[in-house]
């Protein structure tokens, strides 16, 4: 026999054995997972599909709520973020976090350092009304020291009146 031959005869019998059980994965459900992956929850540990993740909490839940000019009162869109984000801490107990409090660019530093303190104890306030154990949770503020957009007008500026929930895992108890 040929040595192309063998080759093609055993590049043939490796790929017959690939397909010799279409339902490894557990596809059809039948090993209890029925998600098809061979995980439970859907999603690759870690990744933003995996409902345990910080990439989750991040992409899916939201980690920030944002404020209008000079104001620490939440919106109607920051409440739903944070109680969103309540139910999500209180499923997912192994994780604290850090509520940071930032500003826009408009303004002394030590004005907006207040300010931003201001905004991250209210986010952290509201998170705890829902439930979320206060010893979990704790705020610093930025001021205008960390913007996310740097630019001279009110679109810059909305972005970065903001609390941002930054999470650690394993960190309780």
């Amino acid at each position: 026999m040929k040595l192309s031959t063998k080759f093609v005869m055993l590049a043939g019998v490796l790929a017959l054995a690939a397909c010799t059980n279409p339902d490894r994965f557990g596809a059809d459900g039948a090993n209890g997972m029925g998600t098809g992956s061979g995980m439970i929850g859907g999603g690759a540990p870690g990744s933003a599909s995996d409902p345990t993740s910080v990439a989750y909490f991040q992409q899916s839940v939201g980690d920030r709520v944002l404020f209008l000019v000079d104001q620490s009162t939440l919106t109607e869109e920051g409440r739903a973020t944070l109680n969103q984000q309540a139910i999500w801490l209180n499923q997912n107990v192994d994780y604290t976090a850090i509520i940071e409090g930032h500003a826009d660019e408009q303004g002394t530093r030590e004005y907006n350092l207040a300010l931003g303190a201001r905004r991250a104890d209210a986010a952290r306030a509201y998170l705890i009304n829902q439930g979320v154990p206060a010893g979990r949770l704790r705020t610093i503020s930025y001021g205008k020291e960390r913007p996310i957009e740097v630019c001279s007008n009110e679109a810059c500026y909305a972005k970065n009146r903001r609390a941002v929930t930054v999470l650690a895992g394993g960190l309780t108890g």
